[in-house]
């Protein structure tokens, strides 16, 4: 698994060699040492993916959080938080369906290892510049409950997922991921939500993803 560290840790190097890093001074205050990486999962959201993606390097979404850290939001259960950053280089892979467009379906798995998943999307439809950016993240403890916590670096939060919406407002968890993670499914995370909770929940996901799907 490929991880990026923070500037935290590249600051060691940075003033070892004589180039004190006041910007990463300021966000090491900001977040009270807290040590942030992009977890493997993330890295298969490129161009050529489905995906939502950042055109420049994943340690730079990593700097971007650490700036924008104190505008996080709580996320589906304890121990998620989303990172709103700003949408200058992401691109999302949502696209706006309308009548008549087609799609195309494939069973396959996330990641090596994983059970194969339905993955339906927008076929031949265009990546477009990103209006919101939310950068998803996972407690260390978080992920440990399902083994996909980073073993190598002991890092606080890890990121999970580049949330680039086509369209200003909240873009909820897709609904075949939530019922995924309420359910237990191969690679889910559990939700900790009541039946209520998540019928709330499922109920604004479809509302959301009911004329939307990703790129295929």
């Amino acid at each position: 698994m490929i991880t990026y560290l923070t500037t935290n840790h590249r600051r060691d190097s940075v003033v070892r060699a004589g180039k004190p890093s006041y910007g990463a001074d300021t966000r090491r205050d900001k977040m009270n040492n807290v040590k942030i990486i992009a977890n493997g999962f993330v890295l298969r959201q490129t161009k050529e993916s489905p995906f939502s993606y950042y055109a420049g390097q994943l340690p730079e979404v990593v700097r971007l959080v650490e700036t924008h850290w104190e505008e996080q939001t709580p996320g589906y259960r304890d121990g998620v938080i989303t990172v709103r950053v700003p949408s200058e280089g992401f691109y999302s892979g949502v696209a706006q369906l309308k009548e008549d467009d087609e799609l195309s379906g494939s069973f396959e798995s996330r990641r090596k290892g994983e059970l194969p998943r339905k993955q339906i999307g927008a076929k031949g439809a265009q990546k477009v510049p990103a209006q919101q950016t939310d950068i998803v993240l996972y407690r260390k403890d978080v992920l440990a409950e399902s083994n996909d916590n980073t073993k190598a670096v002991d890092a606080d939060w890890e990121i999970i997922s580049i949330n680039a919406s086509p369209v200003v407002g909240e873009m909820p968890i897709h609904p075949e991921t939530l019922c995924a993670n309420y359910f237990g499914d191969d690679g889910g995370t559990d939700t900790n939500m009541s039946p209520e909770e998540f019928t709330t929940a499922l109920r604004t996901s479809r509302e959301w993803w009911s004329d939307k799907a990703m790129c295929a």
